[in-house]
């Protein structure tokens, strides 16, 4: 299930603010090394959720 667009494009990294995209089942900052999981269709936009990458 993917995030609606309209959604995406008022979401930004939590970390520095930087915008996201939704790649696989995680949302990707543009900026910093972070991705945030998709967890049951849902970002969870928590930096100790976050893996680097």
């Amino acid at each position: 299930m993917s995030i609606d667009p309209k959604i995406l494009a008022v979401l930004a990294c939590p970390e520095c603010h930087s915008s996201l995209a939704e790649i696989d089942s995680e949302l990707l900052c543009a900026k910093c090394p972070l991705a945030y999981p998709i967890r049951d269709g849902i970002p969870v936009l928590l930096i100790d959720q976050a893996r680097k990458r």
